[in-house]
């Protein structure tokens, strides 16, 4: 794992508003400290530049892994997945309540391979979003 300078991951966090560029979680309403993780994994030949890095809670992080793709269920090609950096969340998915949903087949993808809608993590959005503190 490569080191990240302490002012680059200032700097991703402070972009990320503090908040999980996947599924939209704040570090402040998670146990764990968020990751500074690389988009494009460093074993693709990603670059640890801030282009390339992005703010995730450790569960997002975990199921992504270093994929930076998968088979759209729809289309059947292999597809990237959301980019936080060249692309717009709201373009890529939409809230329904606490149901994150996919508008193109970069969403379907990540949304299947981060398994952002999964039975265990719907009970927290909906306890944060009654509190008024989801989405971050």
């Amino acid at each position: 794992m490569t080191y990240i300078p302490i002012e680059l991951r200032r700097q991703v966090i402070e972009r990320a508003g503090n908040c999980c560029e996947y599924c939209l979680l704040s570090q402040d309403d998670y146990p764990f400290a968020f990751h500074v993780e690389h988009i494009i994994a460093e074993k693709h030949r990603g670059q640890t530049v801030g282009e390339n890095l992005c703010l995730s809670c450790p569960t997002c992080n975990t199921y992504k892994g270093s994929d930076i793709s998968s088979v759209d269920e729809q289309t059947e090609i292999v597809t990237p997945l959301f980019h936080p950096r060249k692309h717009q969340w709201n373009d890529h998915f939409y809230l329904e309540g606490v149901i994150i949903k996919p508008r193109s087949p970069e969403g379907r993808v990540t949304v299947f391979l981060l398994r952002l809608n999964d039975s265990e993590r719907i009970p927290g959005r909906a306890l944060l979003l009654g509190l008024g503190r989801y989405p971050c």
